[in-house]
């Protein structure tokens, strides 16, 4: 049987989602009634709801590299049905998706799309997309933020990452916001599996990439670029590098502080 975990999710969701679905639904028909910021807990609750039946822990770091103002573009890889929901529950402030139409049309994701007020793209129409990333790069300028994967969609390709498309990079030239690239580690195992045991998963919100140091370049430079810094981080957590990093940084914050309890004595 294929994508069992999945499967499970579904089926054990289907109480909660009669449940809920009315109930988002009104608050997607009526945005007038309803701010960005209710919508998205409801949304988040949503999320929250599946991740728990996907028996699921996700561990995240970097969230003090996230602008604390102003819109930015997070740009993530892509690995499976979890993927979105990983890096939203981990993210604390209003944010968008760039979603592919035909996943966003889906019982639970269509109410989660339409919550977050979100973008749908479709990718056989290169005039449709154009206008979208457009309006991305209007919303972003004025504040919102946005999650983006490059890749498109996923093809079981677990830790490995696929091509990215690079014109979806238009977002942040023409918005000229800060570039957020981000990290999944294991995010597959979460509902792309044929087990139904609890899986660990990780986030990694990476330093963010002003404008000031992009602006210059194309957008198969910067495709590349946040690419290959995904890709470092990647290689770093399989080769236990990055276990090393965080180990040496938290010997450091633990001198720092006896150092100031003995600046105190």
């Amino acid at each position: 049987m294929k994508q069992l975990k999945f499967k499970f999710v579904v089926a054990s969701s289907l109480i909660y989602g009669f449940g809920s679905i009315p109930k988002s639904n009104y608050m997607i028909r009526h945005p007038e009634k309803y701010s960005e910021e209710v919508c998205h807990r409801r949304a988040v609750k949503i999320m929250r709801h599946m991740k728990l039946k996907a028996m699921t822990r996700t561990k995240c770091y970097g969230l003090d590299n996230l602008p604390k103002e102003g819109g930015y573009i997070m740009y993530s890889n892509h690995q499976g049905k979890y993927d979105a929901l990983g890096i939203l529950i981990k993210h604390k402030p209003t944010c968008a998706v760039l979603w592919e139409a035909k996943s966003a049309d889906r019982l639970l994701a269509r109410q989660i799309c339409g919550l977050l007020r979100a973008k749908t793209i479709e990718f056989d129409n290169p005039r449709q997309q154009i206008k979208v990333l457009n309006e991305i790069a209007e919303e972003v300028a004025d504040g919102r933020r946005y999650l983006i994967f490059p890749e498109g969609g996923y093809t079981n390709n677990k830790n490995n990452l696929q091509e990215f498309k690079h014109g979806c990079f238009t977002c942040s030239l023409k918005s000229k916001t800060p570039i957020i690239p981000v990290v999944l580690y294991d995010s597959w195992k979460s509902m792309d599996i044929n087990t139904i045991r609890p899986v660990t998963t990780q986030v990694h919100f990476l330093e963010p990439i002003y404008y000031e140091e992009y602006g210059h370049m194309k957008k198969k430079e910067i495709s590349d670029m946040v690419k290959g810094l995904i890709q470092q981080r990647i290689d770093d957590i399989k080769s236990g590098e990055f276990k090393k990093q965080l180990k040496l940084k938290k010997i450091i914050i633990v001198r720092q502080k006896e150092r100031r309890y003995l600046t105190l004595l």
